[in-house]
């Protein structure tokens, strides 16, 4: 069982979002789209899940699991509403996230509200996913966006959705943050700076490590 299931539960939390992700690294737009998250719609907590081996990324050299975890403990130390579970990480084999759902709902109970916070266009992709009317029956979404992005086509692909599968999905434009774990690898790698790119713990764990260092390949977040 996961420590922090157990925690939440004791703490009698009732309103979660979750963000999954590999984290791969954590940077401030995770961060700021968290925050922004959290305090609009009220949530208790919001956790943070770096995924195990994601199945969309299997030909990827995605970066050691403990590293991504290690990562994201560090940038979100200071913040008492943020927490990690490493509990997709311990699951093994790859990383769903209606596994991640369910074993949320089985231990905190039908009544928790749980949102999952994902990148608008997540939402053009996830009849892929696994067992993915399950899914969005069982798990409320937040569908994040930068200012200025055409959401049209999001809007009729949200509305289909909603109509077929009774889901309920929010789109929310966030504060325009173009980060990305992508450009901070390949920064790394050609020796550039990241400084005010993410967390100053995680520069110096990335430093430390020695992480992103002669990678031929390079991956989104």
């Amino acid at each position: 069982m996961d420590n922090l299931l157990k925690r939440l539960k004791e703490q009698k939390v009732q309103r979660v979002a979750v963000m999954g992700g590999t984290f791969d690294p954590i940077h401030h737009g995770h961060l700021v789209t968290a925050e922004i998250v959290r305090v609009k719609y009220d949530f208790d907590k919001v956790v943070f899940i770096p995924s195990g081996i994601p199945p969309h990324k299997e030909d990827s050299s995605v970066t050691l699991s403990e590293h991504r975890l290690n990562m994201v403990k560090l940038a979100i130390d200071t913040n008492p509403y943020f927490e990690v579970s490493r509990m997709e990480i311990d699951r093994g084999g790859y990383t769903y996230t209606i596994d991640t759902i369910i074993e949320f709902i089985n231990y905190l109970g039908n009544n928790l509200s749980i949102h999952f916070i994902t990148g608008a266009d997540v939402m053009f992709q996830i009849l892929s996913w696994k067992d993915a009317k399950e899914l969005l029956s069982l798990c409320k979404f937040i569908a994040v966006t930068r200012p200025g992005y055409d959401k049209s086509a999001l809007n009729i692909k949200v509305e289909e959705l909603i109509d077929k599968y009774k889901s309920d999905i929010t789109i929310l434009e966030v504060p325009a943050i173009a980060i990305s774990s992508t450009e901070i690898r390949r920064r790394v790698n050609s020796n550039l700076s990241i400084k005010y790119l993410l967390p100053e713990k995680v520069e110096e764990y990335i430093k430390k490590n020695r992480l992103y260092i002669n990678r031929e390949k390079d991956y989104d977040k």
